[in-house]
């Protein structure tokens, strides 16, 4: 039983490095084998529509053909069992190379026939997980909602289960904030937040892993 867990942040230690921490804590709770892989520390690019994961008959048919830092990563996917991914949200969406990860993820499983289907080797269980500076009520105001709700539906498309989604919101970006212009925030209220709320949310992440790690072992 493996679950792979993807940091799509520049950051190794913050909040969504944590929150996949924790939840390959709940999975190797379960007796999984985990492992965290940051994708800021890999050379790769996103996909370059070279379609030979599309060709009829080519030696790529089902699988990315285009070979960077990010192709062991995908193989090491296609093994796994459950796969976990994590990126904070930046100008109303995920960061560029979590974005990058995906097409190379995704596309290549999906076929172009009529209703769409997967050539994913397996059905294996998912889940993201967001971190951000906004509350809960200014995502919806914001529309993010579609954004997490298209990830899942892509997810489930395909790999096959229902993906889930974790969402930390009004993170605590700095542990300074006197060094940077935030004038738009309270330093006082996002360090209280910091230790009454993200436990739980690192609580929350911690149970989300050990749900997938069942999920994977049926």
């Amino acid at each position: 039983m493996t679950v792979l867990a993807i940091n799509g942040s520049p950051r190794k230690k913050r909040n969504t490095a944590t929150l996949l921490t924790k939840a390959l804590e709940g999975a190797a709770a379960q007796g999984a084998e985990t492992e965290l892989v940051h994708l800021y520390g890999l050379d790769y690019k996103g996909c370059v529509s070279c379609f030979a994961c599309k060709t009829r008959g080519g030696k790529s048919y089902g699988t990315c053909g285009f070979n960077d830092g990010l192709t062991p990563i995908l193989k090491k996917i296609a093994d796994a069992d459950a796969l976990i991914i994590g990126s904070p949200i930046y100008f109303g969406s995920v960061t560029g190379e979590t974005r990058s990860f995906l097409e190379r993820l995704l596309f290549p499983y999906l076929t172009y026939t009529v209703n769409y289907a997967s050539l994913a080797p397996k059905r294996i269980a998912t889940a993201f997980i967001y971190t951000m500076n906004l509350t809960e009520e200014q995502s919806k105001e914001y529309g993010y909602e579609y954004l997490f709700n298209s990830h899942e539906r892509y997810l489930q498309l395909i790999f096959g289960q229902q993906a889930e989604s974790l969402c930390s919101f009004d993170t605590y970006q700095f542990d300074d904030y006197s060094k940077v212009l935030m004038e738009s925030y309270d330093p006082a209220k996002k360090a209280q937040r910091r230790e009454e709320v993200f436990p739980q949310d690192c609580q929350r992440a911690y149970e989300l892993g050990a749900r997938l790690a069942g999920k994977g072992n049926k």
